[in-house]
């Protein structure tokens, strides 16, 4: 049997690793048997690990409340500015410009920043974002601006909590990762209603108080920022260059640049089958959850003010799954159990098409949210063991780029072939979409399963 130390997944670049480390972020030995399984001493949970992951899952909650409040924001946002929806659908390009901004920039910025720098700076952007939406109607330019830097700032924090959490190495990664992601999807939840109520309040009913609803982000970004600076304050700093590092001998492996992680991790067949995968799930589960609303007005002729309560399911629907399927997923296999999820999932989808009924439909909806949501943590945990240590950060980048493609184009084509044809085309895509979700995870690489 041999032993194979598992470096912290680009938390740290090659040249720096195997230095004297925070013990919470160093991992232990694992042991790889004849049948290529991997075993490992299970370990208990320091204060500061503990910390740290709630530190993570608490960024993540802020996250969904950003982006949980957008949907029920966009009618005072119409209003406040007197644009149309095409205007405003510059939100959600603007949205994927600091995702795409993110993954440009990460490989280069995580050699010279730590770990709590990186998440530091994700903080602080997202912070910002809200210092300048909440005050009354900034300029639409400065407005649509703040939603490219929260989703910068997002993409630096997540991106390298998800790298934190995991990466660690022992047999609990899997319900650590199902915690964080379900924190996204509470704040998914609980934003539409704080953000309806408190955008509607006005004195005259002529004011939009569309800028009241901000201070409650801005507030959480305030209390993320204390977290990530009291959690990882051991690693808030710039990492020593080579030539700088006097634990750096001069026949140790060379340094890549960013340039060289890029192009290795655009390399790797592995990133391209996970990106594809994410790039079909989240183009599901935005469409479903973005135009649910208006194809129950429309085609089932449901009242909007209680139809508006219907994504709330489907947001409460993934915060049960991500909270609940993780353990099973885990135990039985995450290769046949997500499939299943997906079985399921399309069966939810016809009857949510195919039955003209608005109960039923609302349940379905639920219940399709629900063996949606350990999606995301599960493909991020397996593509945590199958992408090389040292391009795990940039290859994670480049993945959730690709999958706010599919969350943002779907939508898109959802909503152009609906003015012509239709809302009720959402059904169709909402079938093809899953299919090729179910179909993209066949596909993806099997990772080596952790025994305890």
């Amino acid at each position: 049997m041999t032993s194979k130390s598992v470096d912290n997944i680009a938390l740290q670049p090659p040249a720096q690793r195997n230095t004297n480390q925070d013990v919470s972020v160093v991992y232990q030995d694992l042991e790889i048997d004849d049948t290529g399984v991997v075993s490992e001493e299970p370990r208990a949970l320091d204060k500061s690990t503990l910390l740290k992951l709630s530190s993570a899952a608490f960024s993540f909650f802020v996250a969904g409340v950003n982006d949980g409040s957008i949907g029920a924001l966009i009618p005072h946002i119409l209003r406040s500015y007197g644009i149309t929806t095409a205007i405003v659908s510059a939100l959600y390009a603007a949205s994927f410009l600091g995702w795409f901004s993110a993954a440009a920039s990460n490989t280069h910025l995580a050699q010279k920043l730590d770990l709590g720098a990186m998440l530091l700076l994700g903080a602080a952007l997202q912070t910002v974002a809200q210092v300048l939406r909440a005050w009354p109607t900034p300029p639409f330019g400065l407005f649509i601006c703040t939603f490219w830097m929260a989703s910068l700032g997002q993409a630096y924090q997540d991106t390298h909590a998800n790298t934190f959490v995991a990466s660690r190495k022992d047999t609990a990664v899997h319900r650590w990762l199902g915690m964080i992601h379900a924190a996204y999807m509470a704040g998914c939840l609980v934003a539409p209603f704080a953000a309806s109520p408190i955008a509607s309040s006005s004195s005259g009913g002529d004011q939009e108080r569309l800028y009241l609803f901000y201070t409650v982000p801005l507030v959480l970004g305030v209390v993320n920022l204390a977290l990530v600076l009291l959690a990882f304050r051991d690693t808030i700093r710039f990492v020593p260059t080579p030539e700088s590092s006097h634990e750096t001998s001069s026949s140790g492996p060379r340094v890549k640049t960013p340039w060289e992680l890029a192009k290795e991790a655009l390399c790797t067949k592995s990133v391209w089958l996970l990106s594809l995968f994410f790039f079909f799930y989240l183009g599901a589960t935005v469409t479903a959850g973005g135009w649910v609303v208006e194809y129950l007005v429309d085609v089932r002729h449901g009242e909007l003010a209680k139809m508006g309560y219907v994504p709330a399911g489907f947001s409460g629907g993934c915060l049960l799954g991500r909270l609940i399927l993780p353990e099973p997923t885990h135990r039985f296999g995450e290769r046949p159990m997500v499939f299943l999820y997906c079985v399921l999932c399309l069966g939810f989808q016809l009857l949510f098409w195919l039955v003209p009924n608005i109960i039923a439909a609302s349940v379905a909806i639920s219940f399709l949210g629900f063996f949606l949501g350990p999606f995301f943590a599960t493909a991020i945990s397996v593509g945590a063991r199958i992408f090389p240590a040292d391009i795990s950060s940039t290859a994670i980048s480049f993945v959730f780029v690709n999958a706010q493609i599919g969350g943002s184009l779907f939508p898109i084509v959802t909503g152009v072939l609906g003015s012509t044809m239709g809302v009720s085309v959402m059904q169709p895509i909402l079938v093809a979409l899953i299919t090729a979700t179910g179909l993209s995870w066949l596909v993806v690489p099997q990772a080596l399963k952790k025994q305890e």
